[in-house]
């Protein structure tokens, strides 16, 4: 599997962004969808995950009620929308797939594919 991100870009706090990530290679239908981040100097860290199915996700407390994941598997696609950024959104955000949905324990170890990556900078 072949991860693409897309959609980054520089937003001034409070704004929203929508970032892609399109799958080839394989269909993306059968895997646990999830972002990542990584901001300079950090370690990286959990965002968020989606279910196969799309109906059950599953969220960062840093990013709840502001950012949303949903996927279009007839695309092979997945979606996150980001409203209300912050600063401390500031990373490079990374796609990743997973044939296991993890529940609420997402490390960056147990990922299968990951994608390039795409800057998100939110200025103050």
């Amino acid at each position: 599997v072949q991860l693409q991100a897309s959609g980054g870009g520089v937003v001034q706090a409070g704004g929203s962004l929508r970032l892609s990530c399109a799958a080839s290679g394989r269909t993306l239908s059968s895997y646990a969808m999830g972002w990542f981040r990584q901001a300079p100097g950090k370690e990286r860290e959990f965002v968020a995950a989606i279910r196969w199915s799309g109906d059950t996700t599953y969220y960062a407390d840093g990013v709840k009620g502001r950012f949303t994941f949903s996927r279009d598997n007839a695309r092979n696609t997945v979606y996150l929308q980001m409203n209300s950024l912050k600063p401390e959104d500031t990373a490079v955000y990374y796609c990743v797939a997973a044939r296991v949905w993890y529940g609420n324990r997402w490390s960056r170890r147990d990922m299968e594919y990951w994608g390039k990556g795409t800057q998100v900078t939110v200025s103050s």
